[in-house]
């Protein structure tokens, strides 16, 4: 990795789309540090120690902090980010966005237009459920009509600009401008991670050290299992059939169709999350029930120091790994693609028997890439749980890894491809 970053360097147009990304990167952490007025800090402070394993906790990880201090980037990519499933689940649903979808470069860049408009909306409805969570929370010193103009406003431009960033990395930047950002979020909290591991280093208690030990050990392991499981994938043979024009013959090639263990990427996680933590979230905006209580017990059950959080986090995602693979990989579509190009899988005719053979493969192969995310999501949490909340709050502590795995992986597949456009073939050596 390390050698291809300094080969990259080393190419002056490569190097310059380094440097572009790192400067948007720097300016999207300087709009995290501006503050928005009428917000009371103390009050904030003391509101949003109460968040821990809500979804306001995952909107702070993915914001980089922003959300919990209420700056102007409170909002971070989560509308963009929702505004493009929405937009992918529409592209299914209506017939109209299936044929732009279809249409090629074109095509993509209608939908793109249709995405940024989507984004305002949520951006606008999202800014004023903040703004009413703030209020109600005795966090403004001020509620008037025009103060909620001005906070309404500023988060809503704030989540359109963080938008116009990530497209800026991807038009003139090395790509993957979202994946970037949410890097550089995840990454700005790890300063108060080693932190943390220091000083329970150094406690000279022993369940301090054994606590860091574990830590550093469970970060390391699943950094490995997070690498193996992204280069992992299933190649099925494809072979193209001969075929005469003229005096010249075409096709008899054999290819093959990858299908990767991580297909779905950390989206199953991100689904699981946002339904797991929602009565945590919602007893936020209501009075603490009384210990021994119902409501108490059922809040005890759905936190993330719980048994069953982990059993029905790692459901969640199992289901969620199927749902987004029927949203986003379609057999039928690539079984008649194959047929059109004079393409099949050896022993399998061409038609509806491929289109079966591939989805019994891909359902395969779907459950075990769920369970390895099912598993990377959890292991933390148990380690928490049988530490007893020695280990901090690690209920989002996987998908935060493997968003920084994998953003670190295709970020040098991206290099290196670029690099290999140019002729470049440093890296090989």
């Amino acid at each position: 990795m390390f050698k291809t970053l300094v080969n990259a360097w080393k190419l002056a147009d490569v190097r310059k789309k380094m440097i572009f990304t790192l400067m948007i990167i720097l300016l999207y952490r300087v709009g995290v540090a501006i503050p928005i007025p009428y917000l009371d800090s103390n009050m904030l402070s003391s509101y949003m120690a109460l968040t821990d394993g809500s979804i306001f906790q995952y909107l702070n990880i993915l914001s980089g902090n922003a959300f919990s201090q209420a700056t102007l980037f409170a909002l971070g990519v989560s509308p963009y980010i929702t505004s493009s499933i929405v937009m992918q689940l529409l592209t299914i649903a209506i017939p109209a966005l299936e044929k732009l979808a279809k249409e090629g470069q074109d095509g993509q860049k209608k939908i793109n237009k249709i995405t940024r408009y989507v984004t305002v909306g949520l951006a606008l409805i999202t800014a004023y459920g903040y703004y009413m969570l703030l209020r109600n929370n005795n966090v403004l010193v001020d509620n008037g009509v025009f103060p909620a103009i001005v906070i309404i406003c500023s988060y809503c431009a704030g989540a359109a600009l963080v938008m116009w960033l990530a497209e800026k990395v991807n038009e003139f930047g090395i790509g993957n401008g979202i994946s970037m950002i949410l890097f550089a979020n995840i990454v700005s909290g790890l300063p108060s991670a080693v932190g943390t591991f220091w000083s329970q280093l150094v406690s000279g208690t022993v369940s301090g050290v054994v606590i860091a030990v574990v830590s550093a050990i469970l970060a390391l392991a699943m950094v490995v299992f997070i690498v193996f499981m992204h280069d992992s994938e299933r190649r099925l043979p494809i072979q193209y059939a001969k075929k005469v024009v003229g005096r010249k013959m075409y096709g008899g090639q054999s290819s093959t169709l990858p299908i990767k263990l991580t297909m779905t990427g950390v989206m199953p996680i991100i689904f699981a999350n946002s339904i797991v933590t929602i009565p945590a979230t919602i007893a936020l905006f209501f009075p603490t029930p009384k210990e021994g209580g119902f409501w108490a017990g059922f809040l005890k059950l759905f936190s993330a120091e719980s048994w069953f959080y982990a059993l029905l986090t790692f459901a969640l995602i199992i289901a969620f790994a199927y749902f987004y693979t029927a949203i986003s990989f379609n057999p039928v579509e690539i079984s008649n693609n194959l047929k059109k190009n004079g393409g099949f899988i050896p022993g399998i005719r061409p038609g509806k028997p491929t289109a079966d053979y591939i989805t019994k493969i891909l359902n395969r192969i779907v459950l075990i890439g769920a369970i390895m995310l099912g598993i990377i999501a959890v292991v933390p949490m148990i380690a928490n749980i049988i530490a007893q909340g020695g280990l901090g709050s690690l209920a989002f502590a996987g998908n935060s890894i493997i968003i920084v795995v994998g953003v670190i992986l295709e970020t040098t597949r991206e290099l290196e491809s670029q690099m290999t456009l140019r002729h470049y073939k440093g890296f090989l050596e």
